[in-house]
């Protein structure tokens, strides 16, 4: 087949500037050939190569005492003791899902699966965090039903259980939804598997299912907007199969017991290029390739069409050549293909060969590690606005409108149709504040959970980022769980717009004090750039995956209060309605600042949890967050399906959205009212836990009512 002209039209469409070409021309003092430019297109496209986001990157905290490996490999390790480790990431795949939702989040499930199983460990927990439009637009249903039957269609016949995750309705993302999937798995600290190759002449062996033309170009397509020619791109979205995912994980396990794995690496976006060039990459060595040698499931494929598919379930390893023979004997076993399909070399090249003919030589470090890198010009988002007066509404008809809401009712009907009981460790099912799950065969567990406020980041970045890791971690700490690291999922609109930039900065310095300051570092993580359609951006959208431990499950604190407990809610109220659940559900506006994050207050109030209930003073516990004390204490009523006073107050008291705080059953207040006071946090005592009704002061609302709210806000418009 004859190749085509290399023209700017072409250039163009494999997603390359004008200087970026050019930059490609005086690397190889020569025009790139088919092949080479799609090679270049795949590793300098802004999802592989992070040329706009790097430079922020490096400045987020990434190491501690508890963190073995961060960013930079397929997923991050953080050690949890006992000569164990949780390995973890967070990944999107927003643009394949928006094009074709069940394939699309489906793949994205088996990609950041494989990301944990490629180091060496056993996935034990996956959450999602998903944005959609809003409920009336003619996408939204479809949108929702696909991603939805696409993660459990794949998750559930994988076997790993869904534990949390997010679920928000905007306009913003009316054009453009987000689909974050994020992954845990344990392993032993001294069995962790990394992907920098080392040792020239080693082979390099192709691994699990065969490769077809699905998926091509994916890569350069998820770093692009989106516009009217939006269903031509319903090609590079890749087509997933869970069952040989399954069989790829056993088989990838038990071959690194034999000892035959030098390194490894998952074929995500752009397949076999990326997975080759970064571990020639990271072990300072070259790649030969030689592609009639791959196993592939079509007929004819050209190289640039093996070079840059995107089909599933694959990995690309370096295997001692002793071993081959036991490695291709555990392939051969679980029935997926095992080729050596080409071999390390001591020059910085990438060379790729067919049947003889080359198709490709390039300089293998100017691919990865010196690709494009640009500092964005960036504005700061304006100051906003204060908040004037506020109109005010009965509380109890408020807070029915709020949790009767798509953003704030029940979530059963998703995570219903997802497995979330698989491998008989989950403690604390999708619902709660975090998800946990046993350490299998230990008395530890650790918990999950993700968390953003984009309304608070697109008002405030600094604070909005700042948030979003104050949440996560309130979350975790009001399971009883000790925070230990986290990873982000930074989604946002064009960064060539400065006003975009400037959120994506914004949100990069909040985490970053968030991060430090509550020492979770930022392991692992993905950047989805260019979320925008026919230039309308989504709202700023970074992430936030948390994991903690627990060193005993007698540590867990659950949400559901009991009959006789009482209340009291530790932290600073002051009423702030910025940005909050009672104005955008409520009064239908979008208006003022983002709550500002005291992160020392918040490090100090999550001590205090954590000792009061190891003093035995905690019954129960719940964040808050959206939709304030009036919110946090239905949710807790619904939970223990039992009856919550509160005193009476304003709006702001009802619904304000401060941060740092908590609500606490307890069945000492006074201990626990002495023990907040010893350690300077404010706390006050609310009223007793009992009876059939959620007392807002003088408003009360029946358990009835509420749940009928609840259980109907979501279901019965999205079905």
């Amino acid at each position: 087949m004859q190749e085509p002209d290399i023209t700017p039209d072409l250039i163009a469409k494999h997603g390359l500037k004008p200087d970026e070409y050019q930059r490609v021309l005086d690397l190889l003092g020569r025009e790139p050939s088919f092949t080479e430019l799609g090679i270049f297109s795949a590793m300098w496209n802004e999802h592989c190569s992070y040329k706009s986001s790097k430079r922020w990157l490096r400045t987020l905290p990434t190491t501690g005492p508890q963190v073995i490996c961060g960013p930079g490999e397929n997923a991050g390790v953080v050690d949890i003791g006992d000569g164990q480790a949780v390995v973890f990431k967070m990944e999107s795949h927003n643009h394949p899902s928006y094009i074709e939702p069940y394939q699309g989040a489906a793949t994205g499930i088996g990609g950041i699966l494989r990301d944990v199983f490629t180091m060496g460990a056993r996935p034990i927990a996956a959450m999602n965090s998903l944005s959609f439009g809003e409920i009336s637009h003619p996408k939204t249903k479809s949108l929702v039903n696909g991603v939805v039957e696409g993660i459990g269609g794949y998750g559930n016949c994988f076997g790993v259980p869904n534990v949390g995750g997010e679920l928000r309705f905007d306009a913003a993302y009316n054009g453009n939804c987000l689909v974050n999937a994020f992954a845990a798995g344990l392993a032993d600290v001294d069995k962790i598997f990394y992907s920098a190759a080392s040792g020239v002449g080693m082979p390099v062996v192709y691994l699990g299912a065969k490769t077809g033309r699905d998926g091509v170009g994916g890569a350069t397509m998820a770093s692009a907007e989106f516009d009217d020619t939006i269903e031509e791109k319903r090609p590079t979205v890749q087509v997933g199969d869970p069952f040989t995912e399954k069989r790829l994980m056993e088989a990838t396990l038990e071959l690194m017991a034999t000892g035959a794995v030098i390194s490894i690496q998952d074929m995500g976006a752009a397949g076999l290029t990326c997975s080759a060039v970064e571990m020639g990459d990271k072990g300072n060595l070259g790649v030969r390739l030689d592609l009639e040698k791959v196993p592939v499931r079509e007929e004819n494929m050209t190289a640039y069409e093996m070079m840059l598919s995107e089909s599933q379930e694959r990995m690309l390893m370096v295997l001692r050549p002793e071993k081959e023979d036991v490695a291709k004997a555990v392939f051969d076993k679980w029935d997926l293909d095992f080729a050596i399909v080409g071999h390390t070399i001591a020059e910085d090249r990438f060379v790729v060969m067919m049947n003889n003919v080359l198709k490709a030589d390039l300089p293998l470090k100017a691919l990865s590690g010196t690709a494009p890198e640009y500092d964005r010009p960036w504005v700061e988002t304006p100051v906003a606005t204060p908040l004037g007066a506020v109109e005010v509404v009965d509380p109890a008809v408020a807070l029915l409108t709020i949790i009767g809401s798509p953003n704030y009712s029940s979530r059963a009907w998703v995570y219903q149709q997802y497995d979330h009981m698989v491998m008989a460790d989950t403690v604390i099912r999708p619902g709660s504040d975090a998800g946990v799950v046993r350490v299998h065969a230990t008395g530890k567990a650790l918990a999950f959970t993700s968390d953003v406020t984009p309304r608070y980041c697109k008002a405030n970045p600094f604070e909005g980022g700042k948030q979003a890791v104050a949440e996560a971690y309130r979350n975790l700490i009001a399971t009883g769980a000790r925070p230990l690291a986290t990873t982000d999922n930074l989604n946002f609109g064009n960064p060539e717009k400065p006003e975009i930039m400037g959120q994506f900065v914004g949100c990069i310095k909040g985490i970053a004090a968030a991060v430090l300051a509550l020492d979770v570092p930022i392991v692992s993580g993905n950047v989805s750039l260019y979320n925008e359609t026919d230039g309308s951006a989504i709202l700023p959208t970074p992430t936030i995956g948390a994991v903690g431990l627990l060193a005993s499950l007698d540590d867990l604190i659950r949400i559901a209060p009991k009959a006789g407990d009482a209340l009291v809610l530790i932290g600073d109220s002051r009423g702030h309605l910025g940005q909050s659940a009672y104005l955008a559900e409520v009064l239908g506006v979008v208006a003022g600042d983002a709550p500002t994050v005291n992160l020392t207050a918040e490090r100090t109030a999550g001590e205090l949890v954590l000792a009061a209930k190891a003093a035995g003073l905690i019954t129960a516990a719940h964040d808050l967050g959206d939709g304030g004390l009036a919110l946090a204490a239905a949710e807790m009523a619904l939970a223990g399906n039992v009856g919550i006073s509160t005193p009476d107050g304003d709006t702001g008291w009802y619904f304000g959205e401060d941060q740092g705080r908590y609500l606490l059953a307890t069945h000492d207040a006074a201990g626990l009212l002495a023990m907040a006071k010893a350690a300077g946090v404010q706390a006050v005592e609310l009223g007793a836990v009992g009876g059939d009704v959620l007392r807002l002061g003088s408003s009360p609302v029946s358990l009835v009512d509420l749940r009928a709210a609840f259980d109907g806000g979501l279901a019965k418009v999205i079905q």
